[in-house]
């Protein structure tokens, strides 16, 4: 979906998808000249952003990518993000669902905040990938996230990762 669309645009476009069937998956296309749309677009629950300039193959790879139930973000754009959440993040308490998590969630949390995959997070933790799948999702549902995106998002806004700093 474009950002800019005539009539109704893909932020709109998406929060009456997503309000309808809360499993639409929806991939903003962007030319990523406002930081307001992309916040605006993932309060709406979108599963991505791609820039317009990426090239046919990654588009590609994209749609598949959010078919298949993951969540994504070009890295032009998530620079954008984990700046602007770590900008603002200062004075937010941290909710109480973030108690809920067990150590080992929040490890996952943690990883998958860093861009970690779930094969590179089951070998650093580990464990099998059954096991992180099994920890993503309970991570998303305690913390009443759609999608990795949204994690990330959280997890930057709440001051679990920073930007910058490795987890060791």
């Amino acid at each position: 979906m474009d950002i800019r669309m005539p009539v109704l645009d893909g932020i709109a476009a998406t929060e009456r998808l997503i309000v309808r069937d809360v499993a639409t998956r929806v991939l903003l296309l962007t030319t990523f000249d406002d930081n307001d749309s992309l916040f605006r677009g993932l309060r709406a629950g979108t599963s991505g952003f791609l820039l317009k300039s990426s090239p046919p193959e990654e588009l590609v790879r994209a749609i598949r990518t959010i078919a298949a139930g993951d969540a994504l973000l070009s890295p032009a754009v998530t620079r954008r993000v984990i700046g602007e959440f770590a900008r603002t993040r200062m004075g937010h308490a941290p909710p109480r669902a973030l108690g809920e998590l067990t150590p080992r969630e929040r490890e996952v949390l943690e990883l998958l905040a860093r861009g970690l995959s779930n094969a590179e997070i089951a070998a650093r933790l580990v464990i099998s990938d059954e096991t992180v799948k099994t920890h993503v999702a309970r991570v998303l549902m305690k913390l009443s996230l759609r999608d990795r995106v949204q994690a990330v998002v959280f997890a930057y806004e709440h001051g679990i990762v920073l930007p910058g700093a490795e987890r060791r």
